[in-house]
């Protein structure tokens, strides 16, 4: 699963604010003419692809006028779109944390800015997936939780966090799947096979909480916004590890059910954009 945002993404968030609304007002005139004119070089060299030197005229930015909220935001920015989700080299890694330690930065001055904190719940999701990290999936759940918090009707936080919920159970799911294997080697338990029932109660205690919220975010974001294809499809998942979960073979065989529809669901919206692609 990719972190939400792409260069794509952060190239239309960088010329949304062209204007450099944010400029700090503790600066002299001279300094926040300073920054701007490095701000406007920073977005120019990101639009060029040219993410290092993009960086660095964000740096002398935040330099010119330590003050600036939007020159650290641009910086953080910029150091995101450095950062590879997933890829495990430090020097990787090191753009991730630099970017979400500007966010924060932002976060100090402006705490309900939601650029910073979708960049920082983006970043730490991807953090938390290779290696995986069920902290930093955590930590990544509540900036999502705190955007729900400051604008309940947008639908993404919704559905991050129940693709966070269902990275965490599914996780956990494989590996008690994988315990009882090695304990039972005669046995064979295919990924869709029911579990046994002393597993099926271990993965209950340790994740039905988590299941359930997961679905219920998922409904919220379908609820937002109807055609949300990538929601349904994470609920489709959810019901499935919801399944594990029941006690009875016609609770679990209503989940199973339940997330056929949303297959069938996610395949007519599909067909539906296919066949007008100018009218999404």
């Amino acid at each position: 699963m990719r972190a939400k945002f792409t260069r794509f993404a952060f190239i239309g968030f960088l010329l949304a604010c062209v204007t450099f609304p944010a400029l700090g007002q503790q600066a002299s005139d001279s300094e926040r003419a300073a920054a701007k004119s490095y701000l406007a070089t920073g977005v120019q060299a990101f639009k060029n692809g040219q993410l290092d030197a993009a960086v660095a005229a964000f740096q002398q930015a935040k330099q010119a006028d330590p003050t600036s909220i939007i020159a650290r935001l641009y910086l953080g920015t910029a150091y995101a779109a450095h950062y590879i989700p997933g890829a495990p080299s430090d020097d990787n890694r090191a753009f991730a944390q630099q970017a979400i330690e500007e966010y924060k930065g932002v976060l100090e001055k402006d705490p309900n800015n939601l650029t910073a904190i979708d960049g920082i719940g983006s970043i730490l999701f991807g953090l938390g997936g290779n290696p995986f990290d069920i902290d930093a999936l955590n930590e990544s759940k509540t900036y999502h939780e705190r955007h729900i918090e400051l604008r309940p009707n947008d639908p993404e936080p919704y559905y991050w966090v129940g693709v966070i919920d269902w990275s965490i159970c599914y996780r956990t799911n494989r590996e008690l799947r994988e315990d009882w294997s090695k304990e039972n080697p005669n046995g064979n338990l295919a990924p869709a096979d029911e579990l046994p029932d002393a597993v099926r109660q271990d993965f209950a205690n340790k994740c039905e909480s988590t299941v359930n919220e997961g679905i219920e975010r998922q409904k919220k974001a379908i609820e937002l916004k109807p055609d949300y294809d990538d929601a349904m499809a994470y609920l489709n998942l959810l019901y499935r590890l919801k399944a594990d979960i029941e006690p009875t073979q016609d609770a679990r065989d209503e989940d199973l059910r339940m997330a056929e529809e949303l297959v069938d669901q996610v395949k007519a919206i599909k067909e539906k954009r296919a066949a007008a692609p100018n009218q999404y």
